[in-house]
């Protein structure tokens, strides 16, 4: 396995002889690194101290991961906090990983020093480049540091620096952000945010999760609003002038950046009681009701984010994490949540509406360009418009058929009314979205028998449908 030998005597350097200080959340891959870097050795030299009992993760490309972490028994603690000059509770306070166990360690085997290799976000949280100029300024060198850092604190606001994932295969280590004061004004906004989020026995990292999803979901949308203005500036900031160039990796790399400050501001606004009040209000409070596209609480939401006009657009997106939060709110106003952790927490994020990170839209990109699959033809086929009609359609059967779990109570004729108008409007819905979606086959090239084997139908009946779809459409 690779670094099982140890070095020569003689080769090793004494302990103490230089202190290398360990940086606060740093990973101990890092400070390794750092003290092979002080002492002039090669990290691969240094490491070769300990017996390492796999190997060091890499990505597809070939390249060593920057987000490795190490484990080490007891030993291996020992023997780096000698090399470091650091005592023992000093680099347990300053490194998340330190003192973890790992199965792959067994208990002090003959005392010698052992490590095992792992990914950092799997350790203890995700892992992003350090600041060098930060780095440098407290340890008096210069070089890569790597740190555990969630969204909400990766702004150097002393270099105006925004600290990039490092699980991710690309050369940036950070973003500029000096000329976006809003970025760094988030960042102190979020810590208020985060005390209100324990005052209202929220866990703040959940918030910020809920409010991220939502905000990265408008972000996907966000290509075709032809108001949303900031964001494209924000994005050809950081991207040095003009994202043009490559927009489609910009707007990767770029994201958690650019709508950093809305997605501090949407946590603050589903903390608030007011803003959940205007949920309540638009449900029809006592008498339910299905959610208005011309809702108060989405009117608000907009407003707050200075874009009156985002209102009907957030209340219109059925089947997001926006829309499940609101009902979760009006759901506990009601008093029929489900079992504990779900229905009745409006800080659940569903499996679904999790935002997908830098690094995992990074690889689908790179597989693309690479070799286009199906889902490349799709997007080159359908126009965007087209597919967001879709996917809306569907999204707003789904949420329809989920408001009428809700509707369970009251008199035989009333529920069984509702119930039915309901799921007559459901309906209608996922026959409108099958119907553009074998039309956009159709037009992208698909023959059209083949669309009537799947839609299980006659050639000419859906020949006949498609031709009144396109009229009615005016596709």
């Amino acid at each position: 396995m690779a670094d099982t030998n140890r070095i020569a005597p003689g080769c090793s350097p004494a302990p103490g002889i230089f202190r290398v200080a360990p940086l606060s959340g740093e990973t101990t891959s890092s400070l390794i690194f750092r003290i092979a870097r002080r002492y002039g050795l090669e990290a691969k030299v240094l490491r070769s101290c300990w017996h390492w009992r796999n190997y060091q993760p890499g990505h597809d490309s070939g390249g060593a991961r920057a987000d490795a972490e190490v484990l080490l028994n007891t030993a291996g603690r020992q023997l780096l906090a000698g090399l470091c000059g650091v005592k023992d509770d000093v680099l347990a306070r300053a490194l998340p990983s330190w003192g973890q166990e790992d199965a792959k360690l067994p208990a002090e085997e003959d005392g010698a020093p052992a490590a095992a290799w792992r990914i950092g976000g799997a350790v203890a949280g995700p892992v992003a480049f350090g600041c060098r100029l930060c780095a440098a300024r407290r340890t008096g060198t210069a070089g890569r540091v790597m740190q555990y850092a969630p969204l909400w604190s990766r702004v150097c606001v002393r270099h105006g620096r925004w600290l990039l994932d490092a699980d991710a295969d690309q050369p940036l280590e950070y973003l500029d952000v000096r000329h976006l004061p809003e970025v760094v004004a988030a960042q102190r906004r979020w810590a208020g945010v985060a005390r209100r989020a324990v005052r209202a026995g929220a866990e703040p990292e959940r918030v910020f999760a809920l409010a991220h999803a939502v905000v990265a979901r408008w972000w996907e949308q966000a290509l075709h609003w032809e108001q949303e203005k900031v964001w494209p500036r924000r994005l050809h900031q950081v991207a040095g002038g003009d994202a043009g160039g490559d927009l489609e990796r910009w707007r990767i790399v770029g994201r958690d950046a650019v709508v950093f400050p809305e997605v501090v501001a949407v946590a603050d606004a589903l903390l608030d009681p007011a803003m959940a009040h205007l949920v309540w209000m638009d449900s029809g409070a006592g008498r339910p009701r299905a959610l208005p596209a011309d809702g108060m609480f989405c009117r608000r939401l907009g407003e707050r984010l200075g874009r009156g006009w985002l209102g009907p657009l957030a209340a219109t997106d059925y089947g997001g994490p926006l829309t499940s939060w609101m009902g979760a709110v009006i759901r506990i106003r009601r008093g029929a949540g489900g079992p504990p952790g779900y229905d009745n927490d409006p800080w659940w994020l569903r499996q679904e509406h999790q935002s997908a990170t830098m690094a995992g839209q990074l690889r689908v990109l790179g597989k693309e360009k690479k070799a286009p699959g199906t889902g490349r033809m799709w997007r080159a086929a359908v126009p965007a418009e087209q597919r967001t009609l879709i996917t809306r359609t569907i999204e707003s059967a789904e949420e329809q058929l989920l408001q009428l779990r809700g509707v369970q109570t009251g008199p035989t004729a009333d529920v069984a009314q509702q119930l039915l108008r309901g799921l007559g409007h459901s309906a209608d819905l996922i026959e409108n979205a099958w119907k553009r979606t074998a039309v956009a086959a159709v037009n992208g090239g698909v023959p059209l028998e083949e669309v009537a084997r799947w839609a299980d139908m006659p050639v000419e009946v859906l020949r006949e449908m498609l031709t009144a779809t396109r009229r009615e459409s005016g596709s």
